[in-house]
């Protein structure tokens, strides 16, 4: 007797779902590298290459400020800052393992998300103001006495140890995703897209033209250059 042989039913391909623009990706990545850059090159004493680094990062920062307005929906601000019992009832979600769902960033990444964002314009902003106690000097350094310039040098130092300890944060908490929960995070900030296993059901984002991103840097950067430069 031939016994039939029966498939096993064969699973769809999970779909995945566009959750990043393209502007808040290139946003990520390169502000990462120009953290990097600014570490070494003050290592170094590279201080223009800093500046640049610094007066590139600024730039950026403001674009992400304005984008964070008038953007893409999950690149808005009011899309991924949530009040604290939000934030609160989201971290007892993943204690007791019913996490939830959030195309972007969760309650609690958001609030990461604008702290470091913060801390880099305050890195940035007292950046302005240092000196190197020889030759160089940041483009508002003038405006201020040398006491004040000399406090803000300090401050600018200390900051990063801050700004350090930040990114340490959020580098364990991507890690606690990807090994613990199983979700990673760093693939769709590379493609833009998430799996469908890891957004809300009946997903309906906006995402806003590239062009329009571009033209707002363009803006921005004009206005740096005269202000600073």
């Amino acid at each position: 007797m031939v016994k039939r042989r029966h498939n096993s039913p064969i699973s769809p391909p999970a779909v995945r779902e566009k959750v990043w623009d393209t502007p808040v990706r290139l946003f990520h990545w390169t502000i990462a590298g120009l953290v990097a850059t600014s570490w070494f090159t003050a290592e170094q004493g590279l201080l223009k290459i800093h500046l640049w680094s610094g007066l590139t990062l600024l730039t950026l920062l403001l674009f992400r400020v304005v984008w964070g307005l008038v953007g893409s929906t999950t690149a808005r601000f009011g899309n991924f800052l949530h009040p604290p019992a939000t934030v609160l009832g989201y971290l007892k979600s993943l204690r007791s393992g019913n996490k939830r769902l959030y195309a972007g960033h969760n309650p609690a990444g958001g609030w990461m998300v604008m702290t470091l964002i913060a801390a880099l314009l305050t890195q940035v902003a007292t950046g302005l103001f240092a000196n190197d106690g020889l030759h160089f000097n940041g483009p508002l350094a003038i405006w201020v006495s040398t006491d004040t310039s000399d406090r803000l040098t300090a401050l600018h130092g200390d900051l990063f140890n801050v700004l350090l300890l930040l990114v340490w944060l959020h580098l364990v908490a991507v890690f606690f995703y990807w090994l613990v929960k199983g979700e990673n995070l760093i693939v769709p900030m590379i493609t833009g897209h998430k799996s469908g296993n890891h957004v809300p059901p009946g997903l309906r984002l906006r995402f806003v033209h590239t062009a329009v991103a571009f033209l707002i840097l363009v803006a921005i950067a004009g206005a740096v250059e005269f202000a600073l430069m």
